[in-house]
């Protein structure tokens, strides 16, 4: 996946209303927060970000050896102990990001001998994350035909997991304002595999000048950039880390 829409200009500053007020709110600091105090809906947030990126803690395991089965399985018993905030504490309230967080916890917890003790003493209670694993195995076996270590394969699917979400959201936002076919021109032109629509034939489909469409296809990729910044940042706890995680992603898919 092309990752151009948010790399051909600099990125835009994070939105400013509410400033630092409105950036505690994001999930990762309500879950950091959570270590100290009861706050409202940490553990939502908490349980939003696992589904969301169980997906590279699944091919970190996989390219560390586990079977499928396993994997899902360590994940699931991984996520109970983590949503009971037994590790929280361990964070660091002031500088933090849930990507090194969720690995470091991930690796110490397969690597010790509290999960079995665990699995004895929950029985069939453990909680259990809704994951959409129905095509997990597929997933990694084409994703990961490079041989990449368990690290770098989690850091790569992190990243595309980011941008995903990204294209996601603006899918949405297009299909609810009738631009889902400048969204599907952007789409095409990025992903680098299909030939995107020319501009003469968009602008006689949707009625409007070329100079129109270029325009209109220029918001919608700063809107881009927007979603790709706002999704960042619910991973992050400090908004000054937001432009160095992006970076950091962006830099792990150029890689391969």
């Amino acid at each position: 996946m092309n990752a151009d829409a948010g790399t051909d200009q600099k990125p835009e500053s994070a939105p400013t209303a509410g400033g630092t007020a409105q950036f505690l709110s994001t999930q990762w600091s309500l879950v950091l927060s959570a270590a100290h105090d009861s706050t409202p809906g940490s553990q939502i947030a908490l349980e939003q970000l696992c589904r969301t990126y169980w997906y590279p803690l699944y091919a970190f395991l996989r390219r560390s050896g586990h079977t499928e089965a396993d994997a899902e399985d360590l994940i699931q018993s991984f996520f109970a102990r983590l949503i009971e905030r037994d590790w929280l504490a361990t964070a660091d309230p002031v500088k933090g990001r849930f990507r090194s967080f969720l690995l470091i916890c991930l690796k110490r917890y397969v690597g010790g001998e509290v999960r079995k003790e665990e699995a004895q003493k929950r029985g069939g209670q453990n909680l259990r994350i809704s994951l959409d694993d129905e095509d997990a195995s597929r997933r990694y076996a084409l994703e990961m035909a490079a041989g990449l270590a368990p690290d770098a394969a989690y850091d790569r699917r992190w990243a595309l997991t980011l941008l995903e979400l990204a294209w996601d959201r603006l899918h949405g936002e297009c299909q609810a304002t009738g631009k889902l076919a400048l969204f599907e021109h952007l789409r095409a032109a990025q992903d680098g595999g299909t030939e995107p629509t020319s501009y003469g034939a968009l602008a006689a489909t949707l009625h409007l000048t070329e100079s129109a469409i270029k325009s209109a296809l220029f918001r919608l990729r700063n809107r881009y950039r927007e979603i790709l910044r706002h999704e960042a940042a619910q991973t992050v706890s400090d908004p000054r880390e937001v432009d160095d995680e992006i970076r950091h992603l962006l830099e792990v898919l150029s890689r391969g």
